[in-house]
């Protein structure tokens, strides 16, 4: 009696779990975060979960994050794209040269407030081209993804050093500047604020969810699990802002802000700096991905096509034009993501973007998206792109050589893809 109760201990706990609709990948994800944060604040004496080394390690996701978005509807259609770091360099090249020299002149001169707004669109611009080529190429040409993006990135780190004539373009302009994380935040006022209707908005969503199952009979959790959720939800999004505005400005910067407008710096002020517009950026980037994969026709295309695409093609889906648009939006992103990238520098340099394909790969898979298709998530690939700025951030604070660094990530890398081919080969998904 007692080996048939302990036999149907496992499954009633599956069946829990089940019943509480608990994501076990993303709590093994959370895990390991939390793992790796804490191994690196100790090794760092408590340096590594400082509210300064916080902020830092969020303005430095976003850029791999937003391409990693992206990378995900592409590895899902079972495809790859190895030129997202030269396609960002090519980006950052082309805006750098708009707002520095090519619109430059007696209608349009240095410091306009025009100017770097155009350079962004044309920015845009680009990169969706070269993403929407690149997808022709592989969607009607027919040529193998891993094939026309090997080849893109040679190409196109090129164009960007061909652009620049191999110069280093800089400084950009000021509101450009914004889009980087140190040079635009919000303050601690707004970024209650923000965070406040945030955490509004995520409860009036999960009110939502469970009203709409309970309207169509559909099964839904336990009040109090539903009840633990909302008070994770509430803690992690205004913990977030608290950290990021426990994060003040240095007192030179303070002192000189306040001698540039004729004042003395009261004593014992401070003022925080809040919310990077770049971290923003993601959330809405992350918020619109998740909605077009979640909510659209053009997603819904997407997964199908990944789980099959003969039975896709088959039901009436033009998978060719599908991979066009899927290419041109990670071009976009690419493009998106040079902003933020250049911005944070100030600059644009000729190795920036070097070596991002591997990292936004990684971030998507550790992220638990499948490189045999069908299965990701947006969510994933931005803790993934967390997780491995973490392990950057922390193995450069404890002084790992860069090249350790790569061997950890690429280990790292396949090490996900073994847990993720185990994982799957368990619960047969």
């Amino acid at each position: 009696m007692a080996d048939a109760t302990d036999a149907k201990a496992p499954t009633q706990r599956r069946n829990a779990l089940q019943s509480l609709e608990i994501d076990t990948r993303l709590l093994g994800m959370i895990g390991a975060f939390i793992v790796v944060a804490l191994v690196f604040n100790v090794l760092t004496e408590g340096r590594f979960l400082t509210p300064r080394n916080i902020f830092n390690l969020t303005i430095q996701t976003v850029s791999v994050a937003i391409m990693a978005t992206g990378m995900v509807f592409v590895i899902v259609t079972r495809h790859i794209d190895l030129s997202v770091g030269s396609l960002l360099a090519t980006c950052s090249a082309v805006m750098a040269m708009l707002q520095t020299s090519w619109l430059v002149g007696e209608a349009m001169p240095l410091g306009s407030a025009a100017l770097p707004w155009l350079a962004i669109v044309g920015g845009l611009v680009v990169g969706t081209l070269i993403g929407a080529f690149n997808g022709w190429l592989v969607g009607y040409l027919t040529i193998p993804a891993f094939i026309v993006t090997l080849g893109g990135l040679l190409v196109w780190r090129n164009v960007a050093w061909y652009l620049t004539t191999g110069q280093t373009i800089g400084p950009l302009d000021e509101t450009f500047q914004a889009f980087g994380g140190i040079s635009g935040t919000l303050g601690a006022q707004w970024s209650w604020i923000i965070g406040a209707v945030a955490t509004v908005i995520a409860l009036v969503g999960l009110f939502s969810a469970r009203r709409t199952k309970i309207t169509h009979e559909f099964s839904v959790k336990p009040v109090w699990a539903e009840a633990v959720v909302a008070i994770v939800v509430v803690v992690g999004i205004m913990g977030f802002v608290w950290v990021l505005n426990s994060y003040d400005l240095p007192e030179r910067v303070l002192a000189r802000e306040f001698q540039a407008a004729g004042q003395e710096m009261p004593e014992g002020y401070r003022e925080a700096y809040g919310l990077p517009i770049s971290v923003l950026l993601l959330i809405a980037v992350a918020i619109v991905m998740t909605v077009v994969a979640q909510r659209t026709r053009f997603g819904r295309y997407i997964f199908a096509t990944g789980g099959n695409p003969d039975a896709a093609e088959l039901s009436g889906i033009n998978t060719r034009l599908l991979t066009v648009k899927i290419f041109a939006l990670m071009g976009f992103l690419c493009a998106l993501s040079a902003v933020v990238a250049s911005a944070r520098l100030t600059f644009h340099s000729n190795d920036i973007g070097t070596l991002d394909e591997l990292r936004v790969i990684a971030a998507a898979v550790i992220g638990g998206t499948a490189l045999s298709g069908g299965i990701g998530t947006i969510y994933g690939a931005i803790l993934g792109a967390l997780i491995m700025q973490s392990l950057q951030s922390g193995m450069a604070m404890v002084g790992v050589d860069a090249p350790y660094q790569n061997i950890v990530v690429g280990s790292v890398l396949i090490l996900a893809v073994y847990v993720d081919i185990l994982y799957r080969r368990k619960t047969g998904a």
